[in-house]
């Protein structure tokens, strides 16, 4: 049997990038997903290009009313939630005295506030059926320090993702931050960006960058009862660069 056959998963930021990835192999170990992005166009798209077993619906990440609506059409739809992947995010990459207040709190609003949203929101659908898995997508930067907002608000989810696992403990409901370092995105696998990659790439001590599918694998396990004894951990993908 497929390892997540009928699970009903919600995956944020799904309309590209490593949503996608994840949705894509969620949808092949047999679950029904729910794609949300800001990206109405291309998130149709894909859910079209993917079948009856995956539905789109445009979500504002920072929304408590979407999160609301996410929710209740999800069970509608495929039935109550049984996993959480919080996906959706941003990059910024300015200094200190360059980042004006309004990009500060955008950046935590996308970042951090999208996911106690989204945690707060499945949880009475989660506890319908006493299981569930939410999936808390951080960083290494929520690990180890880098650009200011996007670390802390990566920090925040790790420290989140604790936080709730202990509390939703007592009804079966797993909570776990996966924490990618650099990833071969299409974004960044171009230009003068392409080369600066690979020439960090050599300080990784696998020596390369990973791929968007070894992350998804990762999710996987987290989302599949494979992993039904982990909660309130960090799981890191990122070739050894923070073990240095």
């Amino acid at each position: 049997m497929a390892r997540l056959q009928d699970k009903v998963i919600i995956i944020t930021g799904a309309a590209q990038g490593m949503g996608e990835t994840h949705a894509r192999l969620c949808l092949t170990e047999g679950a029904k997903v729910v794609l949300t992005d800001i990206n109405a166009e291309k998130g149709q798209a894909l859910a079209a290009e993917l079948g009856d077993k995956a539905l789109f619906i445009k979500h504002d990440v920072t929304d408590e009313e979407d999160w609301q609506h996410v929710v209740s059409t999800t069970e509608a739809h495929f039935g109550p939630v049984d996993v959480l992947v919080n996906n959706a995010g941003i990059t910024m990459a300015k200094s200190l005295l360059d980042t004006s207040l309004d990009e500060y709190r955008r950046i935590l609003e996308i970042n951090q506030v999208s996911v106690f949203l989204g945690m707060k929101s499945v949880v009475p659908s989660m506890k319908k059926s006493e299981h569930g898995s939410i999936i808390n997508i951080s960083s290494i930067n929520g690990l180890v320090g880098g650009a200011i907002g996007y670390t802390d608000s990566k920090f925040a989810v790790r420290g989140m993702s604790k936080a709730a696992a202990l509390e939703l403990a007592q009804y079966g409901i797993r909570v776990n931050s996966v924490h990618p370092g650099v990833i071969a995105t299409p974004m960044i696998m171009q230009g003068d960006t392409k080369t600066a990659v690979e020439n960090f790439a050599k300080s990784i001590p696998l020596k390369r960058v990973a791929q968007p599918e070894e992350v998804s694998a990762m999710v996987l396990f987290l989302a599949s009862d494979d992993s039904s004894y982990s909660t309130g951990s960090e799981f890191i993908v990122d070739g050894g660069l923070t073990a240095q």
